[in-house]
């Protein structure tokens, strides 16, 4: 083991415990996390940051799925479309990557005020989006699922994407319904994006998803864990008669889950961040709150149906602070590694990580030992 291995560890550990900390309590968050991380066997954040590193290059495409439709008002949430376009942002950064926004009408207006946030031009087809810098591309996608099959084929036919990213995107269950929160059938206000992820999973690409319940697009690689311990979850337990439960069927090869969708995304980002040694990858807490306040002001909702800048019930106050603790995380560990080197050393020659940490490959992927 040596000084990079044991922060990169570190640096997973801190931020996937910001994006699961708990402040309603009822612990939801740590039912997933505990499946999630024995099924990445490292930490969630680190782990997705550094597939994404060893895979995107100049130029690439990079979908981002997102945006869930609420009861009773039939409106986009604010939960992952503003992580959504943050992360396009970063992308850009990072890797100077062509980001397409993948996500129903009802959320198109916040994508298109939230871009100028952020810096991004926004096109509205994959080929305009080719030709110019700085900029990301948005495309609605059908709620018909008859239809949903020859749209994944159109959009896939201007550019296999070398990444896919679904952030609190609806996903089906079982029995091909959507579901809310607690168990109502959402099925026909939500865009049937499941199909285009798994045609791209099974193209090799790498696909990560983010979630906070288990009714979103890729949780179904835990969805034995969601069934026993997640409330309506299970078949025969949701509220709308279909029997099939809320958990979803799709499974992504790599999975985050936090507290609040955003919250994991921005984990994402922060590891990104640390890994390119570039800060100005994760975006501020300046930067989040404006972000928030145009969602808002586009007609996107909080998870309790409010038309104010809050995310899954947090406000501006807990997000900001979410966001600036990250971005603290990795400005340190980043700033302090020479001043730093003489403790790691200490710490590392008695031993104690060793029985934590095990190197598996020449790549240096950190895995946890069962």
């Amino acid at each position: 083991m040596n000084q990079k291995e044991l922060t990169l560890f570190n640096i997973g550990e801190n931020l996937d415990n910001l994006m699961n900390l708990d402040p309603r309590g009822y612990g939801v968050c740590r039912i997933l996390y505990s499946a999630s991380r024995e099924y990445t066997k490292e930490p969630l954040t680190t782990n997705a940051a550094k597939k994404l590193v060893d895979t995107l290059k100049e130029g690439d495409l990079v979908y981002i799925m997102t945006g869930f439709v609420l009861l009773p008002f039939k409106k986009a949430e604010m939960d992952g479309i503003v992580s959504s376009i943050l992360l396009a942002r970063s992308l850009v950064k990072a890797f100077n990557v062509k980001p397409v926004i993948i996500c129903p009408e009802e959320n198109m207006l916040a994508v298109k005020n939230l871009s100028a946030v952020v810096g991004l031009h926004c096109y509205d087809s994959i080929e305009e989006l080719k030709e110019y810098p700085i900029s990301m591309a948005a495309i609605s996608f059908t709620k018909d699922a008859s239809k949903a099959e020859q749209q994944a084929d159109d959009i896939m036919s201007k550019g296999l994407p070398s990444a896919v990213i679904s952030i609190e995107c609806p996903g089906a269950n079982s029995v091909g319904k959507y579901h809310n929160a607690v168990g109502l059938d959402v099925t026909e206000l939500e865009a049937k994006q499941d199909i285009l992820f798994t045609k791209l999973q099974d193209k090799g690409v790498l696909n990560i998803a983010i979630g906070d319940l288990g009714n979103e697009m890729g949780m179904g690689t835990i969805k034995e864990h969601l069934e026993e311990y997640i409330p309506y979850a299970a078949k025969g337990r949701c509220n709308c008669g279909c029997n099939g439960g809320i958990a979803v069927a799709t499974k992504a090869d790599n999975i985050i889950t936090a507290t609040v969708s955003d919250w994991g995304c921005y984990g994402l980002i922060a590891a990104i961040a640390y890994l390119k040694k570039d800060l100005e990858i994760l975006h501020t807490k300046e930067m989040e709150e404006e972000a928030m306040v145009a969602a808002s002001r586009s007609g996107m909702i909080d998870m309790y149906g409010w038309l104010t800048p809050a995310i899954d019930g947090f406000g501006l106050s807990m997000n900001l602070s979410i966001v600036n603790l990250m971005r603290e995380c990795v400005s340190y560990a980043i700033k302090l590694e020479k001043t730093c080197a003489t403790w790691f050393e200490k710490v590392i020659e008695l031993g104690y990580y060793d029985n934590v940490i095990d190197t598996m490959d020449s790549n240096e992927r950190l895995v946890m030992l069962k």
